[in-house]
């Protein structure tokens, strides 16, 4: 979203200067700032209900800031998920390549999935309440995330399984498959709570996610063996 050319209102030459009015480093602070504290409110209260005051409020900055930044309300909530989304396929080239074992594409397409865990600047709970939150109450942006992202990505995982299958094309079983494999990791990131409740340490430091990365794709191998093995009894 490109920022209006008009600058926010000056304040009294007594008062500091506001975050817009900051060099660049600062105003990037004051834009991320924003952008967190629109994703917590947009996730929690949805898009109707969140108000560009509280937002502006809740990240320390004024309503002034997101014309600057972001034009307007729904400009702003667009900007929540672009930031929290990749460019359009971006993620496939993670795991789907020509040379990789089927490991290597496992451990790539669940790398690309758990990366909101391992995020400092915002929570991997906030980006997913917005989006079932967009999901309840859409907008549109949904449709665009699978149609741009989620399909592709479903696709690709599809060729993957093909090509290590050894078949042509694709049939519903390998698509229940590609399904089911980020079955796991969705269970993952929506299980959040649960498991912080029950076994908090499984969650609490960057190698206890790498270790659910690793036992993931274990898993996913196992159903990839499991429906290799159906297709040879098959044949």
């Amino acid at each position: 979203m490109n920022a209006k050319a008009t600058s926010p209102t000056t304040t009294a030459p007594s008062q500091p200067a506001d975050d817009v009015r900051k060099p660049r480093s600062d105003g990037e602070q004051s834009r991320e700032r924003l952008l967190v504290s629109a994703m917590r409110l947009f996730g929690q209260q949805g898009f109707s209900k969140t108000s560009t005051r509280e937002i502006a409020q809740a990240a320390g900055t004024n309503v002034a800031a997101i014309s600057y930044y972001f034009g307007d309300k729904a400009g702003l909530y667009q900007s929540c998920f672009s930031f929290m989304c990749a460019e359009a396929g971006g993620n496939v080239a993670a795991f789907d390549q020509p040379h990789f074992t089927l490991r290597e594409s496992l451990e790539g397409y669940y790398g690309q999935m758990m990366a909101p865990l391992l995020k400092e600047n915002t929570e991997a709970d906030v980006m997913l309440r917005l989006f079932f939150r967009e999901m309840l109450e859409p907008t549109g942006l949904w449709a665009m995330e699978v149609e741009n992202n989620i399909k592709p990505e479903h696709l690709a995982l599809v060729g993957v399984l093909c090509r290590h299958l050894g078949l042509d094309e694709a049939t519903d079983d390998v698509h229940r498959l590609a399904f089911s494999i980020p079955a796991l990791c969705i269970q993952l990131l929506i299980s959040q709570d649960v498991i912080n409740a029950i076994t908090p340490h499984m969650l609490s430091t960057p190698e206890a996610i790498t270790e659910w990365g690793d036992r993931l794709v274990d898993y996913a191998e196992a159903l990839f063996n499991a429906e290799k093995l159906r297709l040879q009894r098959k044949a």
